[in-house]
């Protein structure tokens, strides 16, 4: 299975995502899941944000080899699951490929039906991408499950 994780900028918050559920993965010694991420407003080539990157090293998440990527129709047709941060990703994927398999994040893992976005950490201090790392450590563990039970 490949599961995309799609923001704006594929410098913060997805980046994050792919780095946690590839632990998350690891750990769990499952071999058929492979994790990337793009953003939907990505300039190609761009690293994880410093904040991101302090934040992965306090969780020992190693995002030093990111490269942000524009989401693409190409990106989308390889990628089994997409899960996005907000509303407006879940559009803007819609709109990239009208059939891709897109569900936002927060509350895919759970019976959990409302629509919350993922805060978007970008400009904030580093509380605040802890913050999103802990929302994305939650729900991606129940994702995890989730795909485990399928």
């Amino acid at each position: 299975m490949r599961i995309l994780f799609v923001c704006t900028g594929n410098t913060c918050r997805s980046p994050l995502a792919e780095a946690i559920a590839r632990r998350l993965v690891a750990d769990s010694g499952r071999d058929n899941i492979i994790v990337e991420s793009a953003g939907t407003q990505a300039w190609d080539g761009s690293p994880a944000s410093d904040e991101a990157l302090l934040i992965g090293v306090e969780r020992n998440l190693d995002l030093s080899g990111h490269r942000s990527r524009h989401l693409t129709p190409e990106i989308t047709a390889t990628s089994d699951l997409i899960l996005v941060m907000s509303s407006s990703h879940l559009a803007q994927v819609r709109d990239v490929d009208p059939s891709a398999n897109v569900h936002l994040l927060a509350g895919y893992g759970s019976t959990d039906s409302s629509r919350r976005s993922i805060a978007d950490p970008f400009g904030g201090n580093l509380s605040d991408y802890r913050d999103t790392a802990d929302e994305l450590e939650e729900e991606l563990a129940a994702i995890l499950e989730r795909i485990r039970g399928a």
